[in-house]
């Protein structure tokens, strides 16, 4: 990758680039990056999935965002389109945001302990661990201040009804957004869907490029 901005620019790799020190979010609660690849005219899918979109620079830009992460949360229908399974970093955990907890206990994820659902306090029961908050619907801010583990930077990897959840809540720290070269049309999603107005302001810390992708990095001001 070669970085655009902050100049000088020159070659860097996405440990240099996404390495750095993050503070504690407001309040003391984690910070909370959001990360996301999307289309120049929006979509994050492509035929029902964000891997027709990704490039080995983006999935290494994940895959870096992962190992820093301290705890990854995901939504559920994310985790069942995309086929999540245990983490690669040892005794990284990984919640998955459901209103109903109606998820497949089965997969590789929920088998292998590294899952826990993050729910409202009148979901149904599970034997699933969870995190709880919110009567009907999940009080994400007090749900991030109950994780497991007491996380210092929490990665987010949507899908964007998650992400609209998160910036309703004025709990994103961080986003990372790769544009991927392509017009992709359609109706799919977008980075962020059905949030309510919001106005978070943010300043660019960098913008790298690699093989016409674009691999941008905001923080909140």
């Amino acid at each position: 990758m070669q970085r655009l901005y902050p100049q000088p620019g020159g070659p860097t790799t996405a440990l240099e680039a996404y390495g750095v020190d993050r503070p504690r979010g407001l309040g003391g609660r984690p910070w909370i990056g959001v990360c996301m690849v999307a289309s120049v005219d929006g979509s994050t899918v492509l035929a029902g999935t964000s891997g027709g979109l990704s490039c080995d620079a983006d999935r290494d830009v994940m895959l870096t965002l992962r190992a820093l992460a301290d705890v990854i949360i995901v939504g559920a229908g994310t985790v069942r389109s995309e086929g999540y399974a245990k983490p690669a970093k040892p005794a990284q955990r990984i919640g998955v945001v459901s209103r109903t907890g109606q998820v497949d206990t089965r997969s590789a994820l929920f088998a292998s302990g590294a899952g826990f659902l993050i729910l409202p306090e009148n979901a149904p029961a599970t034997n699933i661990e969870s995190v709880r908050a919110g009567i009907d619907e999940i009080d994400l801010g007090a749900a991030m201040r109950l994780l497991p583990g007491a996380p210092f930077f929490v990665h987010a990897e949507g899908g964007p009804s998650l992400n609209a959840a998160l910036a309703a809540a004025d709990l994103i720290d961080e986003m990372n957004l790769t544009i991927s070269p392509q017009l992709i049309g359609g109706s799919g999603p977008r980075v962020v869907s059905h949030a309510p107005d919001v106005r978070t302001p943010l300043r660019l810390v960098h913008l790298l490029e690699s093989e016409d992708f674009l691999f941008s990095r905001y923080i909140r001001l």
